[in-house]
């Protein structure tokens, strides 16, 4: 699926991403995979523990999956599908107890709290849950800090108004954060190119930026967004690719024998 606003678009299936996206080769563009069960009918765990299951082949960075997340034995399929963190949303507004039974059960490190953002008509900032379908009473601010509170492990921020958009964060977003922020905040929604990542993690109150765009219309942009990254002093990990395939080849050719 692709997002705009939180407006979906499905451009193919499993075999398509596949066909299209060879996640073994982006794993040396990015730090950590996002993937979410965006679907906002009846969602089917099982099908999407097996497409997590092929995405997670060969992609040897740490994935964070989520999506309708409800139950403790859901958590477990997802992380036996591949998952290193699990993503919740809906549960951190209603179910303060069930967020720390996942991180008594998984640690609180395998927690992510996701937090989707929007404007409202007078420009205030509010909290939605359901997919972007539901408005949370009360200002962002407060549900922020009350989550932080809880026993996650890091915050996903992000703009619901800049998804998909490519037109750069909501850097006035993160006035909304508590002034002395004690949990990690992967800022989301709107990055569009290499610049808006740079920027993003020029804020000392980012730890981690986070695109969709790049990976789904750029081509190589996500390569490319991190070799100049890396080219402009962020200090990011290096992998000598051309090493890695080597070792790979070496790996199969002694199973193949």
């Amino acid at each position: 699926m692709l997002s705009r606003n939180f407006r979906l678009q499905k451009v193919g299936d499993i075999k398509w991403l596949q066909t299209n996206y060879n996640f073994s080769q982006i794993s040396f563009s990015i730090d950590e995979l996002v993937v979410l069960d965006v679907t906002r009918n009846e969602r089917d765990t099982g099908a999407f523990c097996e497409a997590l299951k092929i995405l997670s082949e060969g992609c040897f960075v740490p994935i964070a999956a989520g999506g309708g997340i409800r139950t403790i034995s859901h958590a477990h399929a997802l992380l036996h599908s591949g998952a290193d963190k699990v993503v919740v949303n809906t549960p951190l507004y209603e179910s303060k107890g069930f967020i720390g039974e996942l991180a008594r059960e998984f640690g609180q490190q395998c927690v992510v709290a996701s937090i989707d953002i929007r404007r409202v008509a007078d420009g205030a900032y509010r909290a939605w849950t359901e997919a972007g379908s539901r408005c949370v009473e009360g200002p962002a601010a407060y549900w922020i800090e009350r989550v932080t509170n809880t026993a996650v492990g890091e915050i996903y921020l992000n703009s619901i108004d800049r998804d998909g958009t490519g037109q750069g964060y909501d850097l006035q977003l993160l006035d909304q954060l508590p002034l002395d922020m004690p949990k990690p905040v992967i800022l989301a929604g709107g990055a569009g190119n290499a610049t808006h990542l740079a920027t993003g993690l020029a804020d000392a109150r980012v730890d981690a930026v986070a695109t969709a765009h790049l990976h789904n219309f750029v081509g190589d942009g996500l390569k490319r967004a991190r070799q100049s990254l890396i080219a402009g002093g962020v200090d990011l990990p290096v992998w000598d690719v051309q090493l890695l395939e080597q070792h790979r080849k070496a790996q199969d050719t002694a199973s193949f024998n």
